[in-house]
């Protein structure tokens, strides 16, 4: 019938604008969501992705990092690969690791680690937190900086409050006087 035509074309043209450029993309049916191929791309980070998304294809790519919330919307996913990129495994590839633990054990079981060094070749999976290293983000400045920042509007309140009540304390007493001298 035209209307089961028309909602295949817009359901088509839907998932095909929210399709990533860089990538191909195919319906699995009417709403069973989307196979999604970005392998072998030269992608640097992951693009953009429609949150019906069941099968994700990432491998072969340059990918060094995920950022972290990046991957958090695609709640229906039953598969992903995502191997053979150059992971950097410092303390950002923890979101990565995380998530792959929560979506998908046997992909993080296929991810080796290109850089530091030190860690070249390593599963991901073998790797804690230890390895991983420590983030210096801004946030422990940050959080100093409000430390200080409330530490002297704390302080500036309580002198405010000890002065206040000194001069509550010596206009009760200049009263006092001078209802005694009257």
């Amino acid at each position: 019938t035209v209307v089961g035509f028309a909602i295949t074309l817009l359901f088509h043209v839907t998932q095909t604008e929210v399709c990533p450029p860089s990538c191909s993309c195919k319906s699995l049916g009417e709403m069973k969501g989307l196979h999604i191929d970005c392998s072998s791309r030269k992608l640097t980070e992951v693009p953009a992705l429609p949150v019906n998304t069941k099968r994700l294809y990432l491998q072969n790519n340059s990918l060094t990092t995920v950022p972290p919330g990046a991957l958090d919307t695609l709640r229906s996913l039953e598969e992903v690969k995502i191997f053979d990129n150059p992971w950097n495994c410092d303390c950002h590839i923890l979101y990565l690791k995380l998530w792959l633990e929560d979506i998908s054990a046997p992909s993080l079981a296929n991810i080796r680690c290109a850089t530091p060094a030190p860690m070249r070749m390593k599963p991901l999976r073998q790797l804690t937190g230890n390895e991983l290293g420590v983030c210096k983000t801004l946030l422990p400045i940050k959080c100093l900086e409000f430390f200080w920042r409330d530490l002297i509007l704390i302080a500036g309140t309580i002198i405010t409050l000890i002065l206040v009540a000194w001069a509550l304390k010596f206009s009760k007493k200049l009263v006092c006087q001078i209802n005694l001298s009257q």
